[in-house]
């Protein structure tokens, strides 16, 4: 739960151009569920608000979605009330004409003009009244409904694509009927998202059609969840190897190396970068690494050259 929501956060800013650390993600969702592992980092606000939004859409997923808990999601995401160098309208609907463009200056291309922001108060409110009181349609419908209309009617400066995911999340966590989650729409999203924005584009000029939308939806959530099998796995697995060591006897630092080795270590293990990491020095790590190897956790990789890498020893 704790990986697919970090995925979820990570990902859906992704979208929009924005990298969020991992470390500090991680974090502030574990400490948010009462969650404790080894190398917990402190985030930054920024950070916190977009947990916090999150969190309250799959968390408090069966309390209505209303304008004030929505300005409340759009408050936490822009805690300094701009969106980079831009000061924006916060935790209020936009008062100024919004177009979606791409391209250099003077050759920009409008892919979507919003509607006039005197529209946007009483589209607002037809959608909260759909959204809590309609009970007939099917609740993974609805999430892709709400995705698009929410696009559609683009509320916000800024903020818009990671409100509509959020939304979606909190209607797929009321049909689960179940605050757990176990697979990352957004991740999926991301993977696809050259199509996600050009179906989102076509569908908008199509005078109300979106069966085109839906379908597309359906099938990615569909990959999503086919994609969250390869995280289970990976998540059981790292279950069943700390069980296994459970009477083993491991210091901080072999602790959140082997963590950071079963979550997908990036690039290759040397002693080099054991001791950047756990901020030690080069014979300390080395000790570390012989000890561990010793305990039949790691393995120096077979490779050979110039450094000697090393790799969690799987069997």
């Amino acid at each position: 739960m704790l990986t697919t929501l970090t995925l979820d956060v990570l990902k859906s800013s992704e979208i929009e151009g924005e990298l969020l650390n991992y470390d500090q993600v991680r974090s502030s969702i574990a400490r948010k569920l009462g969650l404790d592992y080894a190398g917990m980092v402190y985030p930054d606000r920024y950070v916190e608000g977009v947990v916090e939004m999150m969190l309250d859409a799959t968390q408090n997923y069966d309390k209505p979605l209303d304008e004030e808990r929505l300005f409340g999601w759009h408050a936490a995401l822009f805690p300094t009330g701009r969106s980079g160098m831009y000061k924006i309208e916060v935790g209020t609907y936009r008062t100024g004409e919004m177009q979606v463009v791409s391209g250099a200056m003077g050759k920009e291309k409008i892919h979507y003009q919003a509607l006039p922001p005197k529209q946007v108060k009483y589209e607002m409110d037809r959608f909260f009244e759909w959204l809590n009181n309609n009970t007939k349609i099917d609740l993974v419908i609805k999430s892709a409904i709400a995705h698009f209309w929410l696009i559609i009617i683009h509320p916000f400066d800024d903020g818009n694509g990671r409100i509509a995911r959020a939304i979606s999340d909190l209607l797929l966590a009321r049909s689960d009927n179940s605050p757990q989650r176990f697979y990352s729409l957004s991740n999926q999203i991301l993977q696809e998202r050259k199509v996600y924005y050009e179906t989102l584009q076509k569908t908008q000029y199509r005078d109300g059609n979106i069966t085109e939308w839906i379908v597309w939806y359906l099938n990615c959530l569909y990959r999503a969840m086919e994609n969250t099998e390869k995280t289970i796995k990976k998540v059981l697995y790292k279950a069943d190897f700390w069980d296994k060591h459970k009477e083993t006897l491991l210091n901080s630092r072999q602790r959140l190396m082997v963590n950071k080795l079963l979550d997908g270590f990036n690039g290759k293990l040397k002693t080099s970068k054991w001791a950047k990491i756990t901020k030690c020095s080069q014979d300390t790590a080395l000790r570390d690494i012989k000890d561990l190897i010793e305990k039949g956790i790691l393995i120096q990789e077979k490779s050979g050259g110039r450094s000697t890498n090393y790799e969690l020893n799987e069997k």
